[in-house]
């Protein structure tokens, strides 16, 4: 063969092996080609889409922290199981909202102090308490978002010699540094809490402990930094653990025990997450049942402050025999959560308009039987602006769980500056002039009085000897002569549409006469046989002629 037809075959056979070669490599590499796709997809992707992408990856990643890192202390084991089940980021973004609300002190209000509060004590943490991990992270960071800054902290951030108290076993020692913060008060926990907290590696990390002696740094070295009790006895202090569950010292002269199961239990209480106090009531509320297994009466007043302020006491009447009572050392006792609501016809709570409270009641065994057929008033004084409102009101007996409800329209009169008008006429069981010293706001405190309504306009003569009628009048004009007013009060009482009773009195015969001057009656029982009855008061500003009207009705036993 000729050296030119070697050449092409050889250069035939070459390329022969190349192309299946080529086509090898295609047919086993199948996952390169698709991961190469892959990549050229991306780099045609939209910036936008990108941009969007890290949006959403960011958002949940801010999500998981907002459970683990911001709420970890606060939140409670029912809301984290709820957080589980959540399925979708607007259904967490959905949870997290309610979750402040639960907790806003004044829902009424735009802020929320409790949020506020809780992320500047962050804060706090973060600059005050970090030691190579985060503050918020530390015991000291922990129990200071949860409780805030405690009343005393008592520092010995070099440690050093140290004269301990009677109560840690007395004598001198050397300790690491640590702190001890009181707080006069913790809800749910009790008062004067008494919070401990050693460095025991001198590395600023300060950890919280129940052993009185973890903060002593010569308690490994015999013979060194004894109590006096340990002096005293002759008793080797490594037998601490084995006295008292804790390395503590007995005080001198003192030869009992500490009961570790009492700081055991401030260990556990302290760390968890702090009550959410009545939100069952509001959940009453915001799923509108309307059963009413714990019957009550409620009756609202109005009385004027200005022309733009009403104060409505809101009163509200149990019957003993409904109660769950229990009984301990001779003493019956109940306890109800007592929930008001105000909301206006937009539906925002009103300012003020949130009430929650106790209800404690305690009688001796001796009176029980007596009193059982008696009943129990509550009332709270909410200040409103003149308006048409929804009250909602609910009662639970803690005892027994039972819930009253209560869903009513509630519209709040304005009294207009210059014009005459009257308060809430308010039959009363019970009507007492009060001390100066005792003169301001509270149950059943309307200006100097202390006036007990009665809610379901019952007066029984075996229990009550009097009826009092408590008004107010407002705007009277001022004769220019005397600076006083000139009115007539009438009062008249019905049964069955006949008059029974006339009262006619004028302003100069009442001590208080001015421009609003305030009407107190009371008229002994026995004036009245039993029956149904009506009265009407007739207020007459003798100088403008003017004339206003109250009236309400009662029933006599």
């Amino acid at each position: 063969m000729r050296p030119r037809g070697i050449l092409l075959a050889l250069t035939s056979v070459f390329l022969l092996t190349s192309s299946a070669s080529v086509l090898g490599q295609k047919k086993s590499d199948p996952k390169k080609e698709e991961v190469k796709k892959q990549q050229d997809a991306k780099k045609k992707e939209d910036p936008k889409d990108k941009a969007r992408s890290r949006a959403l990856e960011d958002a949940s990643k801010a999500l998981k922290k907002w459970i683990d890192e911001d709420v970890a202390y606060v939140i409670t084991n029912e809301e984290r199981a709820t957080w589980k089940n959540l399925k979708t980021d607007e259904e967490r973004e959905s949870f997290i909202e309610s979750f402040w609300l639960r907790r806003d002190p004044t829902p009424d209000t735009i802020d929320n102090e409790f949020k506020d509060d809780h992320y500047e004590r962050i804060a706090y943490s973060n600059e005050h308490f970090a030691s190579g991990i985060p503050g918020w992270k530390t015991d000291r960071g922990r129990i200071y978002i949860m409780y805030g800054k405690p009343d005393e902290i008592e520092s010995h951030p070099s440690g050093g010699t140290y004269d301990r108290p009677i109560e840690e076993g007395g004598g001198t020692t050397s300790t690491f540094p640590f702190e001890i913060w009181r707080y006069r008060y913790i809800e749910g926990i009790g008062n004067e809490v008494l919070l401990e907290f050693v460095d025991p590696s001198m590395s600023g990390e300060y950890r919280m402990t129940i052993d009185p002696s973890e903060k002593d740094a010569l308690l490994h070295v015999p013979g060194a930094g004894l109590t006096w009790y340990e002096q005293f006895y002759g008793v080797d202090k490594a037998e601490r653990l084995n006295r008292d569950g804790a390395s503590v010292g007995n005080p001198l002269g003192n030869t009992s025990r500490v009961n570790p199961f009492d700081r055991l239990q401030l260990m556990a209480d302290i760390f968890k997450p702090p009550e959410i106090k009545y939100k069952d009531l509001e959940a009453v509320i915001t799923t509108r049942l309307s059963y009413n297994v714990l019957p009550f009466n409620w009756r609202t007043d109005f009385v004027r402050v200005t022309e733009d302020t009403v104060l409505t006491p809101v009163t509200l009447l149990l019957q003993n025999k409904d109660l769950a009572w229990q009984e301990q050392d001779g003493v019956h006792s109940f306890t109800g959560h007592v929930l008001i609501k105000v909301t206006g016809v937009n539906g925002r709570p009103a300012p003020g308009g949130t009430v929650e409270d106790n209800i404690e009641l305690k009688i001796p065994d001796s009176l029980f039987k007596q009193q059982l057929e008696g009943v129990s008033l509550y009332q709270k004084v909410i200040p409103l602006r003149p308006g048409l409102y929804k009250i909602d009101i609910v009662i639970k007996d803690v005892n027994s769980g039972n819930v009253g409800v209560i869903n009513h329209n509630l519209p709040v009169p304005r009294f207009p500056d210059e014009k005459l008008t009257v308060s809430s006429l308010i039959l009363a069981d019970r009507v007492e002039s009060l001390p100066p010293s005792q003169v301001g706001s509270g149950a059943f405190i309307l200006g100097g009085n202390k006036v007990r309504p009665s809610v379901n306009g019952e007066f029984k003569k075996d229990r009550e000897k009097e009826l009092n009628l408590w008004f107010q009048v407002y705007n009277l004009k001022l004769d220019e002569a005397t600076k006083k007013p000139s009115a007539t009060v009438e009062m008249i009482f019905t049964k069955n549409n006949q008059e029974v009773k006339k009262i006619v009195e004028q302003s100069s015969e009442l001590s208080n006469a001015a421009a609003q001057m305030t009407v107190i009656k009371t008229l002994p029982l026995s004036d009245f046989e039993p029956g149904q009855y009506s009265v009407q008061v007739k207020i007459t500003d003798n100088l403008t002629k003017d004339v206003m009207l109250a009236k309400d009705n009662f029933t006599i036993r």
